[in-house]
């Protein structure tokens, strides 16, 4: 990769970047309709296109050299873009190293286990990259504002009294640290959209006959909830940006501009990790020579040419 496209990413990533232990406000800190100096629609697809052609050359070591996997955590509110940002992003990689997980209401089934269960069950392998279409996090977002959910969880008495919150920091941080330690980067990202972004996409929802499977009349009223979910996300963005699994907040009220942010952070990531092409041992090598050998033995003799065609 060229100096020249590292620059840009790491320009484009730093003011996203959440640094650990500080905290944050989201209406105060982080602008929804920011593009960071990225004026024209035309200029961010053009650096996407480059974006997604690294992710594309990157995943390719990453899967030969098999040795880190990378979870990338996206997290917003309704109408946020989670979808299309996968699509748009992911469209350059080999689709047997990526996988998509995404997390709706916990089953009965899931009930039964401990809340970070069924998101161990979809970590990525070694040499893959996970990505979790909404994930642990809502134990500490939409639990939080709907805290009548945790009567469906079965926990324990005793496990509901105190700062159960900060418990799930506290939990979610060491998972993560853990998952770290073992060769698994985590990434998070909140897609973060204003309230009136958010208004104009569920209108386009309802009059577009082709969107309209992807509304539901839940969405307006978890609206009414929009202070809770912003101090919500405020309170988890604080505690649970941590050296070893950085929260990033994207501004999403401009979908290009989005797809572009998202693409900078996992290249980022990526060049972080810097996975190498595996060199054969001496062994191997060998074999690949000779292999060589025996295959340019039986390339067909040249034909004589033909002085006339001279």
């Amino acid at each position: 990769m060229t100096d020249e496209h590292a620059g840009w990413i790491k320009d484009l990533v730093g003011p996203l970047r959440v640094k650990p232990g500080s905290s944050v406000d989201l209406a105060r800190d982080f602008d929804p309709g920011a593009r960071f100096g990225v004026r024209k629609k035309q200029d961010g697809q053009d650096l996407l296109r480059q974006g997604v052609k690294l992710l594309a050359e990157y995943q390719d070591r990453l899967a030969a050299q098999d040795t880190y996997g990378v979870l990338v955590v996206l997290q917003a509110l309704d109408a946020g873009g989670k979808d299309s940002t996968i699509r748009h992003v992911m469209s350059g990689m080999n689709p047997q190293g990526v996988r998509v997980s995404s997390f709706k209401e916990p089953s009965s089934a899931e009930l039964r286990h401990d809340y970070l269960w069924r998101h161990a069950r979809e970590l990525p392998a070694r040499g893959e990259i996970g990505v979790f279409n909404r994930s642990h996090y809502e134990e500490v977002l939409v639990v939080r504002v709907h805290r009548e959910i945790l009567d469906s969880e079965k926990l324990p008495p005793e496990d509901r009294t105190g700062n159960i919150w900060a418990r799930r920091y506290r939990e979610i941080n060491d998972w993560e640290r853990y998952l770290a330690d073992n060769g698994i980067t985590v990434v998070k990202m909140f897609l973060n959209v204003s309230r009136e972004e958010q208004r104009i996409r569920f209108l386009r929802r309802i009059d577009r006959p082709e969107k309209n499977w992807k509304f539901a009349a839940s969405d307006v009223r978890e609206r009414q909830y929009w202070d809770k979910y912003q101090h919500a996300y405020s309170a988890m963005l604080s505690h649970t940006s941590t050296e070893w699994a950085p929260w990033y907040v994207l501004p999403a009220d401009h979908k290009w501009f989005t797809r572009l942010c998202t693409a900078a952070v996992i290249a980022d990531t990526l060049i972080d990790i810097d996975p190498k092409y595996p060199a054969p041992d001496p062994a191997a090598r060998q074999e690949l020579e000779q292999a060589k050998r025996d295959l340019e033995a039986e390339a067909p003799p040249e034909a004589p040419r033909d002085p006339a065609a001279s």
